[in-house]
């Protein structure tokens, strides 16, 4: 097992490096104390210098050209972040699992601990069994023990995060159902990824707002299993280019109170560092760039129901920001090393 400690240099491969999670994941590994890119992989991109496809690495990365895949490459990383489609790091994985000290997954390919359902929301068969029962659900604010020393990590979507540190304090606290949620969420057009398509051109998110994968979205059996309550899941992609706000309805339990619920939310993220329990609505802007986790709630006794409200930025702390804190947690790191808790305001 890998285990470095602070201070020293981590040498960083990430598979996938093209898209927005993975220009994400560099701009925060170059202010990071310990790691060390070594390998940039995209394919579709292979002979492009990171910085002409991202102005904003120039400074940072000068040199580094996106590579094609190359499996003899991860000799001598320590750790692996695979920016990769769900099957695809399926298929990968066991590979570099054991050569390296972490590999943390950005997919799909390893969250959900039933494999019965791949084939109803991912439309493959899981074929890794054990790796599926050894990865580690990366959100450290749930999973803090079981990511000390992970071989395997597999990071949480962007939507589940918010609804998940939203909702999760109120379940273990007995004060809402585990059934009748109702979570909305309301996300960036970077959540639809880099590549052109009909939902994410200008004319067609300019002054838009819509719903998309209704009733069955592939992210509702990973929610309702950190959750831990069966809920409907309907997301909005709305013209902003990155952050996620999550406004969840779950019916309230016998005797609940704000007061009761407010306490919840306080004691169950006293000692986190990136997440705050606010009095106002959380906006998205106020974690704009950072890795900051800003959450609310309110009982309305009219309707006997707990509203719970989560902002984070869905490439930061809803990808690859929480893909670090992870790695951190995993490697004995400083958990918030190279990750900011302030947003980027005005």
């Amino acid at each position: 097992m890998f285990m470095q400690m602070s201070g020293a240099s981590i040498a960083v491969g990430i598979i996938g490096a093209s898209g927005y999670t993975g220009a994400e994941l560099l701009r925060l590994a170059a202010q990071h104390p310990d790691l060390d890119v070594r390998l940039a992989t995209g394919d579709s991109m292979a002979g492009r210098r990171a910085a002409d496809l991202y102005p904003s690495l120039e400074v940072a990365y000068p040199d580094l050209v996106f590579g094609e895949f190359d499996e003899r490459a991860f000799d001598g990383l320590d750790l692996v972040f695979l920016g990769l489609p769900h099957d695809a790091s399926m298929e990968l994985t066991p590979s570099i699992v054991g050569r390296v000290g972490c590999v943390v997954d950005l997919s799909a390919a390893f969250r959900l601990k039933d494999p019965s359902a791949y084939p109803t929301f991912y439309g493959f068969e899981h074929t890794q069994l054990d790796l599926l029962g050894e990865a580690v659900f990366g959100l450290p604010e749930l999973h803090r023990d079981d990511l000390r020393g992970a071989r395997l990590v597999a990071t949480p979507g962007c939507h589940v995060t918010a609804a998940t540190l939203a909702l999760r304090p109120l379940v273990d606290a007995g004060l809402i159902e585990t059934s009748g949620i109702v979570v909305n969420t309301l996300t960036g057009i970077t959540g639809a990824g880099r590549a052109p398509t009909d939902t994410n051109v200008f004319t067609n998110i300019d002054s838009n707002a819509l719903a998309y994968g209704l009733l069955a979205h592939r992210h509702t059996p990973e929610m309702e299993q950190e959750i831990g309550a069966q809920l409907i899941f309907t997301p909005h992609l709305v013209p902003m280019s990155r952050g996620l706000l999550a406004t969840c309805a779950a019916p309230a339990t016998s005797g609940c109170t704000d007061d009761e619920v407010n306490d919840a939310l306080r004691s169950f993220y006293a000692d986190e560092p990136f997440v705050a329990v606010i009095d106002a609505p959380p906006a998205t802007k106020s974690v704009l760039g950072s890795n900051a986790v800003h959450v609310s709630a309110r009982y309305d006794e009219r309707t006997n129901t707990v509203i719970s409200m989560c902002a984070i930025d869905n490439l930061t702390k809803g990808a690859s920001g929480g893909a670090i804190q992870a790695a951190n947690v995993a490697l004995g790191l400083e958990e918030t090393a190279g990750l900011t808790m302030i947003g980027l305001a005005p």
